[in-house]
């Protein structure tokens, strides 16, 4: 309602304005009350959906936890049946490591009276035999062993049985005695000439061994090369362990890693086997 209040007097147009802040003041608190309400409403309808939306991720989080804690046993179980696994496999490998070496000990007592000849050229045993070439390889180089009769020799033959012709180097030869007394004894003399013949053609005479321990013994061949050249008497032991003199001293070698670890010590030695370790 419109009224002219320059027409009030001074007590009317007091009230009047009392009046008009009374219900100003009124229609202010009822727009906050709604603006509250709508707000307060508005909150629990949103806090309502985070408590959804959290019961939701919790959920969620529990069956990921689930499935983690699932998946690490499957993995603790696959490491611990691999672990048996590599477990029952070491042990095998150590029982055919074990198999092969009693084998190997087998093969190499049963050529315990045997020599192997290297050097031999072929057909030189068509007219005379080989007992008879050995006779005369005896004669040739061990002229105090021709005489005695104790060294017997029981059966020689070539390795392999049949000539390979695509290979160039003739086969071996085996001595077989009929002691081990009379094998020592060449063998002895051997090492002791060290440098033998055939007919004035270099050749060779070692134990006779199975093909393993004779590859293990042949690959110390460039090490041993390289000790014989600078005297340090260097010998191949069964089965196939390396042994050397230095600084005053036998030293016994299982294979090359023991050997490089203790090459690493000696400087000296270091440059000997350059190339060759």
């Amino acid at each position: 309602m419109d009224m002219d209040v320059t027409k009030l007097s001074e007590m009317e147009f007091r009230v009047t304005m009392v009046k008009m802040m009374c219900r100003l003041e009124k229609s202010i608190n009822e727009n906050v009350n709604e603006n509250i309400e709508s707000l307060r409403a508005e909150m629990r309808v949103n806090l309502a959906e985070i408590k959804n939306s959290m019961s939701q991720m919790q959920s969620k989080l529990e069956a990921l936890t689930a499935r983690v804690t699932e998946a690490e046993e499957r993995v603790s179980e696959l490491e611990d049946g691999l672990v048996e696994e590599k477990t029952k496999i070491e042990a095998g490998l150590k029982k055919i490591h074990a198999h092969e070496c009693r084998l190997r000990e087998i093969t190499d007592s049963m050529k315990r009276s045997n020599v192997r000849i290297i050097g031999i050229p072929e057909g030189v045993e068509k007219n005379r035999g080989l007992e008879e070439i050995f006779e005369q390889i005896v004669a040739e180089n061990f002229p105090n062993l021709a005489r005695e009769t104790s060294i017997r020799v029981q059966e020689a033959e070539r390795t392999p049985s049949k000539l390979n012709q695509d290979k160039p180097t003739p086969r071996h030869v085996i001595v077989q005695f009929a002691n081990i007394r009379s094998k020592d004894t060449v063998l002895k003399a051997a090492r002791a000439k060290k440098f033998l013949t055939y007919q004035g053609k270099g050749i060779r005479i070692t134990s006779d061994l199975s093909t393993e321990t004779w590859n293990e013994r042949k690959a110390w061949g460039g090490i041993f090369k390289a000790l014989s050249e600078k005297n340090m008497q260097p010998r191949i032991l069964y089965p196939a362990k390396l042994s050397f003199r230095i600084d005053g001293e036998i030293k016994t070698f299982q294979n090359r890693q023991s050997l490089t670890n203790f090459v690493t010590t000696k400087p000296a030695l270091q440059e000997i086997l350059r190339g060759a370790l």
